[in-house]
């Protein structure tokens, strides 16, 4: 967990009034990543492409990088340390698959200083953006480095099957040894871009114990909101195009069978909310350091390519500008842009998480707590955004006026108005006929005027009829 090393006490890498990460200095921490990642990478240019194969999964590569330097390593001003490689061959491939091209890659990571970023979750993990928004860097424990490579055949497949997901792309999985310490670092896609001034932010899991943002991460200046803040900041939900939420919902379901096939719960959804109303007003505000950074290289990097579908609506609404964001709609119509991505899904329902549900539920309402097993967690998850986050646009956006236009059900109610008029007219006509064939002839014939009158007002009859007949046709082809 990341601490503050006073007087210089905090070990071999800690400096004074620096924060650390076991016993780590962030400073010293970059310098060894981009060191590391630098050097490997640009050694594994020199083995040639192949077919991933099942043991490349479980290939890990060391090398030692001694301050002094060596034959192959450069001199650096940071302790001595070895760093360790994961499943080289299988990431290339992985990153491939993603357009992404080995001096991008070092560019982006090695080129350029990383940008740290603070943490609003409990895990103490550190987090570095790359300058040109690309990429992630974050801190994980070891059973989540575990994890990761247990899981990584199963996710070369998914990823090979389906490449448009939300779930996290891995693009590196690295450790950093120095004095005794191991620190584990995995480099995944960016979900907020730094560009975009992100003006409401959600970590939503679809459960409410606990699940509302802390007095102090309110206070920050771009806080992380919860489920219960969602709901009460928007009530009705977001609202998207009927193909969009379509698509959406799609990705979200697929992502979701894919993690409980893999007993993973916990997760999260990050979403990201730009009002395009407050950037109007703002006068074109833009987040971050102003910057705006090139557009994306990474394939399938974005919200909009994330998602299910065909590719053209995104490759349509994408520019730089709206930078892959979804658009959407508040129930008050103010226009939105929408980033979003499935994040922490390291976490699979082990004996210690059945653990921690058990004891959770005896005290809380079991279905309620964040901790469940993965069938469950993913029925809830899902239920969630369907119905309190994700919203399906109304036919009718508006209210017209009622002397220019009638609304759909409105039409129907008429139509079926007048065929009870109708049918009405029919009984009354049957009625007046039994009555008139009980007559004699004699009173028919002495009520012939009655009889004229009666036949015009047949006749109206018939026209009426005919007329209402004609309005019901029109009201049946508006409905």
């Amino acid at each position: 967990m990341s601490t503050t090393a006073e007087n210089g006490t905090g070990g071999p890498w800690s400096t004074s009034r620096e924060k650390t990460y076991k016993k780590t200095t962030s400073s010293a921490l970059k310098g060894a990543i981009q060191l590391g990642i630098g050097y490997t990478v640009g050694n594994l240019t020199s083995k040639p492409d192949r077919d991933v194969l099942m043991q490349d999964f479980y290939v890990v590569e060391s090398v030692f990088l001694p301050s002094e330097g060596s034959n192959l390593t450069p001199a650096h001003k940071y302790p001595d340390f070895r760093f360790k490689t994961y499943a080289p061959l299988a990431f290339r491939y992985f990153r491939d698959l993603f357009g992404i091209k080995p001096d991008d890659y070092l560019y982006s990571l090695v080129n350029e200083p990383l940008i740290e970023l603070t943490n609003p979750g409990a895990s103490g993990s550190l987090f570095y953006l790359t300058s040109d928004d690309e990429f992630i860097i974050k801190t994980v424990q070891h059973k989540e480095a575990k994890f990761l490579q247990r899981l990584l055949p199963g996710y070369y497949m998914n990823l090979n099957q389906n490449p448009r997901t939300l779930l996290p792309k891995f693009y590196g999985l690295y450790c950093i040894q120095s004095g005794g310490i191991n620190i584990r670092l995995v480099v995944m896609n960016n979900v907020l871009p730094r560009s975009v001034k992100m003006h409401y932010k959600y970590d939503l899991k679809g459960s409410t114990y606990k699940r509302r943002a802390s007095r102090k991460e309110r206070e920050k200046s771009s806080p992380t909101y919860k489920d219960l803040d969602f709901q009460d900041m928007h009530e009705v939900g977001l609202y998207f195009d009927t193909e969009m939420y379509n698509n959406l919902m799609k990705t979200l379901q697929r992502d979701c069978r894919v993690l409980e096939s893999f007993k993973i719960m916990d997760y999260s959804l990050l979403l990201g909310v730009h009002v395009l109303d407050h950037n109007e007003r703002d006068g074109g505000e833009q987040g971050g350091d102003g910057k705006r950074p090139p557009a994306q290289k990474v394939l399938y990097s974005t919200a909009m390519e994330s998602i299910q579908g065909d590719g053209k609506a995104a490759e349509a609404i994408t520019t730089d500008f709206t930078m892959g964001g979804i658009p959407a709609k508040t129930h008050k119509d103010e226009k939105l842009l929408i980033y979003l991505g499935i994040i922490d899904i390291l976490q699979s329902y082990r004996l210690i998480k059945k653990l921690e549900h058990s004891w959770k539920a005896l005290v809380y309402d079991g279905d309620s707590v964040s901790v469940h097993r993965p069938g469950f967690y993913a029925s809830r998850f899902l239920k969630f955004m369907s119905t309190r986050v994700f919203r399906k646009n109304q036919l009718t956006r508006f209210s017209p006026s009622k002397r220019t236009r009638t609304s759909i059900p409105a039409l129907k109610s008429s139509s079926q108005e007048i065929l009870s008029l109708q049918a009405d007219e029919r009984n009354e006509e049957d009625k007046r006929d039994r009555l008139g064939g009980a007559r004699s002839l004699d009173s028919l014939g002495g009520q012939g005027t009655q009889m004229c009158g009666r036949r015009s007002h047949v006749r109206v009859t018939l026209s009426l009829r005919s007329i209402r007949y004609e309005i019901m046709s029109a009201c049946l082809v508006l409905c």
